[in-house]
């Protein structure tokens, strides 16, 4: 009868014998590479084109207005920091819309994330690591043309000194918002990428969410003009096509959403037909909006990936 025996080679192993770092080490972990993938970081060059051009998009206007007010006396015609939001913010969703699908699907497409939950990592904390990833790109984005913008009129003014003083208080508003459209632009991308694993598919969803809103909603509070007279005078009353609704369905217009926080901060009007309509509501409706907008889809962000966890 034959026994059966066993043989242990030595080939090569050695223990780690370094410090253990646990659970807060592979948070930071996963937040740094969900830093490096979004701004395309070890990946190919194309990888890089895309956030490059549009970060330079954001910048170059805030570069041209400050070369504007330096060199004319047109100071007062140079956008302001609340205008500069209306101005970029298109560049920001976009960048949002392409970005945010590539800091999630890859993981799940490829079963990247099954590894990482064999660590101590939870779903929570791959979810609060990912979105706070994107969130730390997504605010230098935002807040890169504001700090051109202001320090460029500042030096600018025939009396840097004096702007500096009747604008300081900018410098605190437009860090509020900023941080409001950036909290926005990351929820929404992120929760809808949680629904396929094609990048594309996401981009394009998320892209005529924020982009194809603002002409329906356009269309669908569009001003029509009556005359009428009284007292030997001619008078014109302009009322929505779809009348007292209009207000509500002004919300819906995903694009202007932030900006009319951005309005409420720096207590100015922009001219934008629906963002008058919704100057009707209580400021309370706006925000309210807007946190839902963003917490809504941060919320079903984590809970869908509840459900995906192995």
């Amino acid at each position: 009868m034959t026994n059966a025996t066993g043989e242990v080679f030595d080939i090569g192993y050695q223990r780690y014998d370094g410090p253990r770092e646990g659970r807060m080490r592979a948070r930071k972990a996963l937040w740094l590479n969900g830093v490096r993938t979004a701004i395309g970081l070890g990946r190919g060059w194309q990888s890089k084109v895309l956030p490059g051009l549009l970060f330079v998009a954001v910048i170059v206007p805030a570069l041209l207005f400050s070369f504007i007010a330096s060199t004319a006396d047109i100071g007062d015609e140079v956008p302001s920091q609340a205008d500069y939001f209306w101005i970029v913010n298109i560049v920001i969703l976009l960048f949002s819309a392409t970005t945010a699908p590539e800091m999630l699907i890859p993981d799940r497409r490829d079963r990247v994330l099954d590894l990482y939950l064999v660590r101590p990592l939870t779903t929570t904390d791959y979810v609060i690591g990912r979105w706070l990833a994107f969130f730390s790109v997504m605010l230098p984005l935002v807040y890169a043309g504001q700090v051109v913008l202001f320090i460029g009129l500042t030096l600018g003014a025939n009396e840097p000194f004096d702007y500096l003083g009747d604008h300081w208080l900018d410098v605190p508003r437009f860090l509020l918002v900023g941080a409001a459209i950036a909290a926005f632009a990351t929820s929404i991308p992120l929760a809808v990428s949680t629904f396929t694993i094609r990048r594309t598919y996401a981009a394009a969803i998320v892209i005529a969410l924020f982009i194809v809103s603002l002409p329906i909603v356009s269309g669908l509070t569009f001003c029509e003009e009556h005359e009428h007279g009284r007292s030997g005078t001619v008078q014109s009353e302009c009322e929505p096509v779809t009348g007292d609704a209009a207000k509500w369905i002004a919300l819906l217009s995903f694009t202007e959403v932030p900006l009319h926080i951005s309005d409420l901060v720096f207590d100015e009007d922009n001219g934008s037909d629906v963002a008058a309509l919704v100057r009707e509501h209580n400021v309370v409706v706006p925000i309210g909006w807007l946190l839902l907008l963003t917490i809504g889809p941060g919320f079903l962000l984590w809970w869908q990936y509840r459900r995906l966890a192995p």
